[in-house]
């Protein structure tokens, strides 16, 4: 099923996505939450980022064609970083780019929803700790990362990591699913799940033994090869088959 966070009128919301609209659920689906018989329909329905992570743990280089895009080995165990919070905005809503930067990338990935408490979580048992998966958009200042030498302010930046458009609870990203990138309509990047090199019970099990991960944490899994930049006025559109299109406006700072 596809789980929605959403805004109607002043008010915030989970729902599931069904053909007709929303149908409104009351509480969290990392709580407790229960459905009601109210149904909203789509045009009355502003769709949020599907969670509010504490943290956002991305996964570098686990795309063997875009390691190599990037000159770099494929590094022998995941090479993780961390997103803050800050960076998460939802489908449709901008992506500044921001003035110290003069080479934003889009980054298409596939994310993981972590649905229980995970510490030193074993490999067997990993995807059990799994609530669900949405689509990404790592968004990287290529210029600093470069510079920098390391990746927290290139990656950090406000509105870097948009999510959306729902969580689905029932996919398996072991088959051949399908994770592209288009920019004002143009294929930028076309991979697939089953290419990664480290999957997803490897990873959930990896940075569970270095930090715990909490119900909402967000994983991205690395991106396939065709990364390149965007400019103000242009839109992002990052599809994960099974997930949806997430389409994001990249705008000038104000």
């Amino acid at each position: 099923m596809k789980i929605v966070r959403f805004k109607v009128g002043d008010d915030i919301a989970y729902g599931l996505a069904e053909a007709e609209g929303v149908t409104l659920y009351r509480g969290s689906p990392f709580v407790a939450w229960e459905p009601t018989e109210t149904v909203i329909p789509w045009a009355k329905v502003k769709l949020l980022a599907p969670v509010l992570p504490s943290k956002v743990v991305g996964v570098g280089r686990n795309y063997v064609e875009h390691a190599g895009e990037m000159g770099v080995e494929v590094p022998a165990e995941p090479t993780i970083f961390l997103k803050p919070a800050t960076s998460v905005v939802g489908p449709d809503q901008a992506v500044v780019y921001p003035p110290d930067s003069h080479e934003v990338h889009h980054e298409a990935e596939l994310a993981v929803v972590i649905g229980r408490v995970a510490r030193n979580v074993a490999p067997e048992e990993a995807t059990s700790y799994v609530f669900g998966y949405t689509a990404a958009n790592d968004v990287s200042a290529r210029d600093l990362q470069r510079r920098d030498g390391q990746w927290t302010r290139a990656k950090g930046f406000d509105t870097f990591c948009p999510l959306g458009p729902a969580i689905e609870t029932e996919l398996d990203p072991r088959e051949r699913l399908a994770v592209t990138c288009r920019v004002n309509g143009e294929l930028r990047q076309s991979g697939f799940t089953s290419d990664m090199v480290f999957g997803v019970a490897e990873l959930v099990a990896f940075i569970s033994r270095v930090m715990t991960l909490l119900p909402g944490d967000v994983i991205l899994t690395g991106t396939p090869s065709g990364v390149g930049p965007v400019t103000p006025g242009d839109t992002m559109e990052v599809e994960v088959e099974g997930v949806g299109v997430l389409a994001n406006p990249v705008v000038s700072p104000r």
